[in-house]
């Protein structure tokens, strides 16, 4: 049987929702579509800094609804964070100050640097202490994040705003002509969705159906604004796309049905532009797409519902509110043509890098990791079933899970149970060779640190960084109540 405890966690969770669900405004309805500019973070770029930057995760106000701002975290700003440049054989000095009042952390999602470095559950930052990691960027261009990732606090901190752009260079970019103009025709899409009460503040519980679906709202934010508008010129536009969700997919398109070209993953460029008109873009993953407005037309970017994490579960244990199918699906911005702003690119290149296809007979070893969902994703193991974790296994941050040499690659073979989950690794790219049995898709060919697997994925591993037992990486689903129930796995490399 349930814990008494287990018991009114759960409960407590659905009569919050149902709370929510009979007291919340109609918050998207509050806000004229499309009437306020996109917010674009700060860009900070590290060279012009001497390669010295300082950031601090610090409370704000942030108003999502004009009129009222509600209490939320940034990084040295009110929401979100700048969006930092780096260059690829550069080093950079980074202090991160904690001035919120519970320990944090600052991991580099997609940067490739030794565990030390990566900002990990175990890097901890205490309130009123600085943290100086020194990284040293050495891979390909590409778009990556940071957020925090202290263990049992991640998905509150990042939903609370904890969360930026990394933006890699290594020349590529301006020698292939792409975009690079930031904020007029290179712009970035934080897409988040946030849950508000009847006095427009944001809600967050970790707890009950959020726990095994994740916190998900009904209000879609871009860049912390709802359905902003951006002026762009009439010629190709970059978009660098993040999903910085706790739990939900976005799956992606454009009203009038208009094709885009998917030029990079989180790990860089693909071998060349991919034409699609629908995206799905899950928790954790950045892709950058090309689109062109040189026909002068507005453009409306939306969303579809997320039912793709449901799984076995179905409509009516999503939320929230919980019980019925969330509304946060529609248009989520629009984009109008301003013919005064000047036009860098006018044609996509047809091939953007030469990628080495992915060779299986450089592993040493294989592996197989399975998301196990536990008792109905309560994290229990109290006879009922397995507690949420991977091989049955919930994290412990005590155990070692894998030991990996530095230098080598190896085959992870990834299972998902009863839904789709986002899986993410710390300190390591991966191509994956396999999905349900298949070749991936040509825009999920490229190198990862995440991907959502709604089937079994073979994923080739390269182990290029340092990882100890006193500082290891980790390996965990990005849906972060997942994460925390136990999700989450360590591993060395040595």
């Amino acid at each position: 049987m349930l814990s008494r405890r287990g018991l009114i966690v759960g409960l407590g969770g659905l009569a919050s929702a149902a709370i929510m669900g009979r007291a919340k405004l109609a918050i998207a309805a509050q806000v004229e579509p499309f009437s306020a500019p996109l917010p674009l973070p700060s860009l900070l770029d590290a060279r012009r800094q001497g390669n010295r930057v300082k950031i601090a995760a610090r409370e704000g106000r942030h108003a999502f609804i004009p009129g009222i701002p509600v209490r939320t975290y940034g990084y040295s700003s009110d929401y979100l964070g700048p969006a930092i440049k780096v260059y690829r054989g550069d080093t950079v000095q980074i202090e991160v100050e904690n001035k919120i009042d519970r320990p944090t952390t600052v991991h580099w999602h997609g940067l490739l640097v030794p565990a030390r470095d990566d900002g990990g559950p175990r890097s901890l930052i205490h309130p009123s202490q600085v943290w100086r990691p020194e990284l040293k960027v050495d891979q390909p261009e590409a778009t990556a994040w940071f957020h925090a990732h202290p263990h049992h606090d991640t998905a509150r901190q990042v939903y609370m705003g904890l969360a930026g752009l990394m933006l890699i260079e290594d020349g590529t970019g301006l020698r292939l002509g792409l975009p690079r103009d930031y904020g007029v025709d290179d712009l970035p899409l934080i897409l988040q969705d946030r849950q508000f009460d009847a006095a427009g503040r944001l809600v967050y519980f970790g707890g009950g159906p959020a726990r095994m679906t994740g916190m998900r709202g009904d209000t879609v934010v871009v860049n912390g604004a709802i359905a902003p508008n951006a002026k762009v010129p009439a010629g190709i536009v970059r978009l660098r796309i993040l999903n910085a969700a706790n739990a939900r997919n976005f799956d992606l398109s454009f009203a009038d049905g208009r094709t885009f070209h998917v030029i990079a993953g989180g790990g860089g460029y693909l071998r060349g532009p991919v034409a699609m008109r629908s995206l799905v873009v899950a928790p954790g993953e950045r892709f950058e797409v090309l689109v062109d407005f040189s026909d002068g037309r507005p453009a409306v970017l939306q969303t579809a519902e997320d039912d793709l994490s449901m799984g076995m579960m179905g409509p009516g244990m999503m939320g929230p509110p919980f019980g019925r199918r969330s509304p946060a699906s529609g248009s989520l911005m629009r984009f109008e043509v301003n013919p005064a702003l000047s036009i860098k690119a006018k044609a996509i290149p047809p091939t953007l890098t030469t990628h080495v296809a992915p060779d299986r007979s450089r592993a040493v070893a294989r592996r197989r990791l399975t998301l196990n969902m536990g008792m109905m994703g309560m994290g229990m193991g109290d006879g009922m079933g397995s507690p949420m974790g991977i091989n049955g296994r919930a994290f412990d941050p005590t155990r070692i899970d894998i030991e990996a040499k530095i230098g080598t690659a190896e085959i992870w073979s990834v299972a998902p149970v009863m839904m789709a989950h986002p899986f993410h690794i710390h300190g390591a790219m991966f191509n994956m060779l396999s999905l349900g049995g298949r070749s991936p898709p040509a825009h999920l060919a490229g190198a990862k640190d995440t991907v959502l697997l709604r089937e079994p994925a073979e994923l080739l591993v390269q182990f290029t960084q340092m990882a100890t037992r006193d500082k290891p990486f980790v390996y965990h689903c990005h849906i972060l109540e997942h994460e925390e129930a136990g999700m989450m796995g360590q591993y060395i490399a040595t």
